[in-house]
């Protein structure tokens, strides 16, 4: 049976919040959900059907656009999100700013239910 939802998780994890259903996360493609604390969260589905789940907020600008950033994967397999404004771009497993080392961005806990 194929998902029906994707959950975020807080951290440190405190159960989770169904946040949007599975059919509107296209492969490769990011949307934006609201927390149920009112933060922002980039949610995004691989052509693997994995889920990542970000901040929102490009730290480098301050907007909330990382939902709309293409996803990639560098020469070793590190998938990531670059922003659409300044094109940083953000592990998705980790939130480390690949292009600032200073830098990084939180990652939530998603999957599919």
């Amino acid at each position: 049976m194929p998902p029906t939802a994707t959950v975020v998780e807080r951290h440190p994890p405190a159960g989770g919040s169904p946040v949007c259903d599975w059919d509107q996360l296209v492969p490769g493609r990011g949307v934006a959900v609201l927390l149920p604390d009112g933060r922002q969260a980039a949610v995004f589905r691989d052509g693997s059907d994995r889920i990542y789940a970000i901040d929102n907020r490009d730290p480098f600008t301050g907007a909330y656009v990382l939902s709309r950033g293409l996803i990639g994967s560098t020469a070793d397999g590190q998938v990531y999100v670059a922003s659409p404004l300044l094109k940083q771009r953000f592990d998705l497993l980790t939130g480390e700013c690949l292009d600032d080392e200073d830098v990084r961005i939180t990652v939530h806990t998603a999957r599919s239910a």
